[in-house]
């Protein structure tokens, strides 16, 4: 899939009277920056390639794991989410905000970042702020599971996959429709770890699905991201 990043093309169409020029929105992986805490974060943003800015549009927030933080901007991009894009882009009709969380931080700690991954992109890209949607995997797993406890208002649907939260937070977590992924045979984040907010997330009376891959290790995501249904569930949640 060919890639057009920070470029605008002007296209010139024949009208009565002359020439019009139409902007067209530039599509694929593109490279941005967000404002947060004063840095300036890196974000890889996916648009579709037939992005046509009179429609809405689905918003999915991604938030990668500990090995990914930096500020190439780039890596974040390569696993989970944008490897799925690119080997099935027909799945995804939907805007994909990639944030890079800094070296020297975790997820929990940079929740302005993932907040404004979502303005930033609500605010530049035509979106349905009826679907907005929140995953991540490992670190960004606890990082969706934790901010999603602290913004159930705001997210239509969460997808936590390979990681953990606070338990005590699952009432509030009740209120959001919630799909979790983790490998049984995880030896880096135990699968207890998902268990337990399920368990207690159901408890609570919540909407939560639970899917245990079978002597799957820690790279859970690839089959997750990869599945048509999965990607399909969570594009229909609305608010």
């Amino acid at each position: 899939m060919k890639t057009i990043s920070n470029l605008t093309i002007a296209v010139s169409m024949m009208a009565a009277g002359g020439f019009v020029s139409i902007a067209e929105e530039p599509t694929g992986f593109i490279n941005k920056t967000l404002n947060a805490g004063g840095r300036e974060i890196p974000c890889s943003v996916y648009v579709p390639r037939d992005y046509d800015a009179t429609k809405k549009y689905p918003l999915i927030v991604f938030l990668h794991g500990m090995g990914e933080r930096g500020d190439d901007g780039l890596i974040q991009s390569e696993v989970g989410i944008g490897r799925a894009i690119r080997r099935n882009p027909d799945r995804f009709p939907c805007i994909v905000a990639m944030p890079q969380c800094p070296k020297d931080s975790m997820w929990h700690e940079r929740f302005d970042v993932i907040d404004a991954a979502f303005a930033q992109s609500v605010a530049e890209y035509s979106i349905d702020e009826s679907r907005l949607y929140l995953t991540g995997l490992s670190m960004g797993g606890y990082g969706a599971w934790l901010y999603g406890a602290k913004n159930p208002d705001k997210i239509a649907a969460l997808l936590p996959i390979c990681g953990g939260g606070r338990v005590a937070d699952a009432p509030a977590l009740a209120k959001l429709p919630i799909w979790a992924f983790h490998g049984a045979a995880d030896s880096v984040v135990k699968p207890e770890m998902s268990r337990s907010m399920v368990d207690a997330i159901k408890k609570a009376g919540g909407n939560v699905q639970y899917t245990e891959y079978p002597d799957v290790n820690h790279n859970s995501w690839d089959q997750t991201y990869g599945d048509e249904k999965v990607i399909a569930w969570l594009l229909a949640q609305k608010k």
